[in-house]
């Protein structure tokens, strides 16, 4: 089947825009699985020189359409223009346009001796691990695998493998109905319907096999919804005195009722504990209530030289107001909580939130609640399997997540967040307790399921129950496993495509 290089233009651009709908806030994830079939049909017997850009306008595509977002928050927070911001998330299309040029080349180059459907999952995986683990652009965002974790029966299969796991099948799939279309085959086509067949039978059935999970604690989760900003006066403790006394009240009102430790947000405002103000506030609240108080917190320390260093951090009061736990966020945003090439990049400056830049922690560090152990993972770090999966790995039997989402606004990037947290929880086989600044606050079980949440942009608190699970699932024992075996059959296949072309 030859297709002339305009309607493989429009099959790649299709391709992209499919794959972005399937996402939050559009939430049409069947359109996943055909996207990588459009974009293999659009590479399939292309000239090598051509095909890299019919990768290129997938990744065009996609990227503005699900992430419009990002020109959101680089105008509101960045104090940047409209065409600055524009251009920035020009410059994400383009660079994840380039990944992209890599697979419609490979599947081109494969197609000569008929491998390219063979290669298409391999590749696809290996250029997603690729992408997550690049210096400081990293950028694991709404991996193909995320459109099918909503199925309570199929993200099972993370345990094992991860979010790739996934991304594995849903581009696996993509690849079969290429296949099909390309050969017409009946042996094809017969294939591609028990494909189909048996993953409708598992994703409908396969939620009555799910087991369910017993909590025994609970924690409270507040909720603490204060208005964004990048700057904040010097007397800001002050002027929301009111706003703290009312979380003051939820969090020792909640847990005065029934027994459980109190978490707050990553930090949505000037909370230091080196502030004697906050500090006070904050030791008052674990001693009145009796309770463990965990809280997201700026906090300054120093560092070898003796210089003084800021930390986006969560730290761990106990009953008595003591500080007993405390870890360093580890992976920070760019442009977020520090600016890469700040001498080059000078319109990037105001991205910052604090003075200077925040240091990155070193340590995935194991605390203790009654009951079991714990981690915490802030943010971002939410979106970073093999990250979470360190915490599960040095013994935390309980996962907890802060995060400051009112950066994002009511963009869809909330629920894109959510949604891929939600699947460290199944990876690792742990209880995950999100709390969040105006939301998404959410309680999930072991195996991926909400248990309890809370509205948006509401000042609140969430009875969430949980458990303490140990044990290691073959993810958290062996990591990225697969995407490491994808990256090697991906070079040996394109290695014997490209060798026996020349031969």
């Amino acid at each position: 089947m030859t297709f002339s290089w305009y309607t493989r233009a429009l099959l790649a651009l299709a391709s992209g825009v499919l794959l972005a709908l399937a996402f939050p806030n559009y939430n049409l994830p069947l359109l996943a699985w055909i996207s990588i079939a459009l974009l293999v049909l659009a590479s399939y017997g292309a000239r090598l020189r051509v095909s890299p850009l019919y990768g290129f306008l997938h990744g065009v595509a996609f990227y503005p359409i699900c992430l419009p977002w990002i020109d959101v928050v680089m105008q509101q927070y960045g104090d940047v223009g409209p065409w600055t911001s524009a251009g920035i998330l020009g410059l994400i299309a383009v660079a994840g346009g380039l990944i992209c040029a890599i697979f419609s080349w490979g599947v081109a180059l494969a197609s000569r001796k008929g491998l390219a459907c063979v290669l298409a999952p391999f590749l696809w995986v290996a250029l997603e691990f690729l992408r997550g683990n690049l210096p400081i652009i990293a950028f694991p965002w709404n991996l193909i695998g995320y459109a099918a974790s909503g199925n309570l029966a199929l993200v099972q299969l993370t345990t094992v493998t991860g979010i790739y796991g996934l991304s594995f099948v849903v581009a696996g799939y993509g690849a079969l109905l290429a296949y099909a279309i390309l050969s017409g085959r009946q042996l094809a086509w017969k294939s591609l319907i028990v494909a189909t067949a048996v993953l409708i039978f598992i994703a409908v059935g396969g939620r009555f096999f799910v087991p369910n999970a017993t909590p025994r604690y609970i924690a409270h989760l507040v909720q603490t919804d204060f208005a964004q900003s990048y700057t904040y006066p010097p007397d800001w403790m002050q002027t929301h005195a009111r706003d703290l006394d009312q979380l003051e009240r939820i969090s020792i009102g909640a847990a005065r009722d029934v027994p459980g430790v109190i978490v707050w947000p990553e930090v949505p405002a000037p909370f230091s504990l080196q502030d004697p103000n906050f500090a006070g506030r904050a030791r008052q609240i674990a001693r009145d209530s009796g309770q463990d108080f965990l809280v997201g917190v700026e906090d300054w320390k120093r560092n070898a030289t003796g210089k003084w260093i800021a930390t986006n951090s969560a730290v761990l009061l106990d009953p008595a107001g003591q500080r007993i736990f405390t870890y360093d966020k580890i992976h920070l945003v760019p442009f977020g909580e520090y600016v890469p090439l700040r001498k080059w990049l000078t319109f990037a400056g105001k991205l910052t939130a604090d003075i200077g830049d925040f240091t990155p922690g070193t340590e995935y560090r194991v605390g203790r609640l009654p009951g079991g152990t714990f981690s915490v993972f802030v943010c971002y770090e939410g979106v970073l399997p093999g990250a979470v999966r360190r915490f599960t790995a040095n013994g935390a039997d309980l996962l907890i997540n802060i995060s400051n989402d009112g950066w994002f606004g009511r963009s869809a990037a909330p629920a894109q967040h959510v949604m891929m947290a939600r699947v460290r929880a199944v990876e690792n086989r742990r209880w995950l307790l999100r709390d969040t600044n105006n939301g998404y606050t959410i309680d999930v079980d072991p195996y991926g399921r909400t248990v309890a949440k809370l509205p948006t942009d509401v000042r609140t608190e969430l009875e969430a129950p949980y458990d303490f699970r140990s044990g290691l699932t073959l993810y958290a024992r062996f990591g990225n496993w697969l995407p490491w075996l994808c990256v090697i059959a991906a070079i040996l296949l394109l290695s014997f495509a490209a060798i026996k072309r020349s031969a």
